[in-house]
């Protein structure tokens, strides 16, 4: 197979794409919703089991910056086919200028633990607690323990107690691009597991 030469980049593709609420929704009033804010974030990912840990990385100018050295919280949010146009908006507008929850008629909801507000319509939240933060250039990376995970009912499987994300329609982001997820391929293992 040729290959060319490519200026080094961040080419690992493709990525979760999830929204992210920060802030505190109970400090926020109708006449200032700056309190709290979502912002879109294809970079994110798991990095420890035990304890589950993850991370966001952000740019410094984004609004939800300053939320997020304030509170020290946020949710992941993980997002869906039919969030996709209020995913890529709250990716592209400004907290500084829009309540993104009104806007987008997205609900928010009280936390297990963490005061940043959950997004009901995603099936799955996350809620984060920053344990370290780590400039990088243009991105800081928020390290978070996860504290507590919010899961819709009707995706968890009634005989395994596995959650399902794949019947939610996932959302992911490759090159600028958004995309659904194709068939399943396999699960985890098939490739030694014992044919019958």
């Amino acid at each position: 197979m040729a290959k060319v030469a490519f200026k080094p980049g961040t080419m690992i593709y493709p990525l979760p794409v999830v929204m992210v609420s920060c802030g505190r929704w109970d400090a926020a009033t109708p006449e200032d919703t700056r309190q709290c804010n979502i912002l879109t974030i294809a970079w994110t990912g798991t990095i420890c089991s035990d304890p589950p840990m993850c991370y966001i990385s952000v740019r410094k100018e984004r609004h939800s910056h300053v939320l997020l050295m304030e509170s020290g919280e946020f949710v992941i949010n993980l997002t869906t086919e039919k969030l996709a146009h209020a995913t890529d908006w709250c990716g592209v507008r400004s907290g500084r200028e829009y309540n993104k929850f009104k806007e987008m008629h997205l609900t928010p909801e009280a936390g297990q633990v963490v005061k940043a507000p959950l997004i009901a319509e995603s099936p799955l939240n996350i809620e984060c607690r920053v344990t370290e933060i780590k400039e990088l250039g243009s991105h800081d990376m928020f390290i978070a323990e996860v504290v507590a995970i919010d899961a819709e009912e009707t995706l968890i499987d009634k005989g395994t107690g596995a959650f399902q994300l794949n019947h939610a329609e996932p959302l992911a982001y490759s090159h600028g691009k958004y995309y659904g997820l194709g068939e399943k391929l396999g699960g985890f293992g098939f490739s030694v597991k014992k044919r019958k």
